[in-house]
């Protein structure tokens, strides 16, 4: 009797693993989706995530919020490919912490957006707070890299009307992406190739991360650059993309 108890007790603890871990993939698969269900067709506020053209022309971003281990190697393929037109969008706070990176990155050409001060979801906060992540944010931008990003996005794509409103007054333009690597998830090297060459499209926005989450992104650059170049692609900023461009946007309710 004591064995059969022992032999159900580790049974009901694989259960209980099982069980919690569906549970918990069961609530990332919900949250993304909660993510994109609050775009509708309504008039309103617009979030940027790709644009109508018929150049092949896309866009690759850059997210950088913690972490310094993964930008150099990305940087450096990028310069051995001969990438010069990128997006980084960088948080507040992580400029604030390495602004000799930053500085490198702006030295080198690549456009800078705003990825707000702290990685904190914006529709959790009041309005006065969403101000302040993205005022803090842009003053610390400024200060580094002498001049004022115009571009916007959200940590994590967390966006609502409110901050739609909020960042549209204060002169951003948010952007969102089409394609998402999913490098942060670490995937492996040849599912996170696979993930953008086979979506990527004509006025595409490409989402990669550059932070230390994102330890495969620089080992599967090199054969994106080069599948997409194949592909008569060409690499442009975010904001030469949505110039003279028909946006596509998905409004806010």
């Amino acid at each position: 009797m004591k064995l059969f108890w022992i032999f159900n007790g580790t049974k009901l603890k694989q259960y209980f693993v099982i069980v919690v871990a569906a549970v918990f993939a069961v609530g990332i698969a919900y949250a993304e989706k909660q993510n994109v269900s609050v775009f509708t067709s309504q008039t309103g506020p617009a979030a940027i995530y790709k644009v109508d053209t018929d150049q092949k022309k896309l866009a690759l971003t850059f997210d950088i919020s913690w972490g310094e281990q993964q930008v150099s190697p990305i940087l450096e393929i990028l310069e051995e490919k001969e990438v010069s037109k990128v997006t980084f969008f960088l948080s507040g706070e992580w400029t604030k912490e390495h602004p000799e990176i930053v500085k490198q990155i702006d030295e080198l050409g690549y456009e800078i957006g705003s990825h707000g001060y702290k990685h904190i979801n914006y529709s959790r906060l009041n309005d006065d707070e969403i101000k302040a992540q993205i005022r803090q944010a842009d003053q610390i931008l400024h200060e580094v890299v002498g001049k004022k990003p115009t571009l916007l996005r959200a940590p994590n794509g967390d966006i609502d009307k409110r901050v739609l409103k909020i960042a549209t007054d204060l002169h951003y333009s948010v952007i969102l992406w089409d394609t998402d690597s999913k490098d942060w998830l670490r995937p492996g090297v040849e599912e996170i190739v696979q993930n953008v060459v086979g979506k990527a499209h004509r006025g595409d926005i490409i989402l990669f991360h550059a932070s230390d989450s994102a330890t495969q992104t620089h080992l599967a650059l090199p054969e994106i650059i080069d599948h997409l170049r194949k592909d008569g692609y060409e690499f442009v900023t975010v904001t030469e993309l949505i110039t003279d461009a028909k946006v596509k946007a998905k409004p806010i309710d």
